[in-house]
């Protein structure tokens, strides 16, 4: 058995027929391709999700409240008033793991100046609150402790604000805006973040002290979330542990299930969140793949086809002396090389896909090696499979049957 001859052989009878051949080769091609794009998107949007969370530094621990039970009984939702200050001042003095901490209060309303209005959000921290969330001060300052506790009426500005309500090229520095009919005076403009991967905008808002949205805005004792950073991203597990706690204490709890607050790090998110993309994009990926599938199953029918027509070629080749191995290995190699071909033109489409999805569209991509390598594989062995069973059709013909075929 000549396999250099088989191969050529092989070839020659594809070429015959190129356009059946290229036609055969299109679902694998499909299939391929679309395997290593929605891999290459699914990946890449771990990776932005990634990226962006730890982007807030992997060590952020946070505090929000939560539903409160009683002896496993739903008391229902105390979020509204579940935080105090006086938590956070008995986590600053007490967690030995926590470098910073800051009370977070929130509400939304309308920015205005003159006659330009946008609708926002604004948020009030304490002077940690900046390096806890790595917002970073383009120009102008933050504002101090005597701001925070005169209930200052001071704010910093994002970018996506000053774009739609201040005049083009106007220094937001020192205007003053209105929000919920409360003038603000702008001391400060925030760096630019873009949006995140959830769409959503992170330079629409306002950062004020957090007494002032406190009792100006909101008219509330409490607080709706506090923010801390570990001292390190080892550190992470332990200072979740001291702040569960210091919480309990604070809030009297004797038991876990009773916790009327919910304690959650930056790094549990973002595995929570890669492991919810790791799943949508394998399910994107098996989606792809049964278009490998359908051209698996194409490869199959042509070569049944082509059995059927080269009949007394077969029994010819018997009749000289041909064996069996060699008319089944003959027809193998034909569907391998449909497959295989069909899978590296498949290839090079996916990279085009994928590289046309980030540059057109703004999505993120990252081709993995693995995709590309496992693709191809998979691409050979449809060839073998698919191949095998018309193949050994082919290799167990009856020479005289065959040649008296027509």
């Amino acid at each position: 058995m000549n396999y250099i001859n088989l191969v050529k052989i092989a070839k020659n009878a594809l070429m015959r027929n190129k356009f059946r051949a290229f036609l055969t080769m299109l679902g694998i091609i499909i299939g391929v391709a679309s395997v290593i794009a929605m891999l290459a998107i699914g990946q890449g949007s771990k990776k932005s999700i990634q990226d962006q969370m730890s982007s807030m530094g992997s060590n952020l621990v946070f505090i929000m409240p939560g539903s409160q039970q009683r002896g496993g009984i739903q008391m229902g939702n105390s979020s509204s008033q579940a935080l105090k200050l006086t938590d956070v001042e008995a986590i600053r003095l007490q967690c030995k793991d926590i470098t910073a901490v800051s009370p977070e209060v929130r509400t939304s309303g309308q920015a205005v100046f003159g006659n330009s209005n946008w609708p926002t959000s604004i948020y009030g921290g304490n002077l940690q609150y900046f390096g806890i969330k790595k917002i970073e001060v383009e120009s102008g300052r933050i504002f101090t402790d005597q701001e925070i506790s005169s209930l200052a009426k001071v704010c910093l500005i994002g970018k996506t604000v000053i774009k739609n309500i201040l005049p083009k090229g106007t220094d937001p520095i020192g205007q003053t805006i209105r929000f919920k009919n409360i003038p603000m005076k702008v001391i400060g403009v925030l760096g630019e973040k873009g949006e995140n991967s959830f769409g959503q905008d992170q330079d629409d808002l306002l950062i004020s002290p957090y007494t002032t949205v406190q009792r100006r805005f909101l008219a509330i004792d409490y607080v709706q979330g506090i923010y801390t950073s570990a001292i390190s991203e080892e550190k992470t597990q332990d200072a979740i542990a001291e702040l569960q706690a210091v919480m309990r204490k604070q809030h009297k709890i004797a038991k876990p299930e009773d916790d009327d607050f919910r304690v959650m790090s930056q790094s549990e998110l973002v595995k929570t969140f890669s492991s919810i993309s790791d799943i949508l994009t394998t399910l994107l990926g098996a989606i792809a793949g049964i278009s490998l599938l359908v051209g698996g199953i194409g490869i199959m029918n042509i070569m049944y086809v082509s059995v059927t027509e080269r009949t007394r070629e077969i029994g010819l080749r018997m009749s000289i002396g041909g064996k069996g191995i060699d008319i089944l290995m003959q027809f193998l190699i034909e569907s391998t090389m449909l497959s295989v071909v069909g899978g590296l033109i498949g290839i090079g489409f996916g990279y085009l896909i994928s590289s046309v999805v980030g540059s057109l569209m703004g999505w993120p991509v990252v081709i993995m090696t693995q995709s590309v390598v496992v693709s191809f594989l998979v691409c050979a062995a449809i060839g073998i499979f698919f191949g095998w069973y018309p193949a050994k059709k082919a290799s167990n013909l009856n020479p005289i049957d065959a040649l008296r075929y027509e």
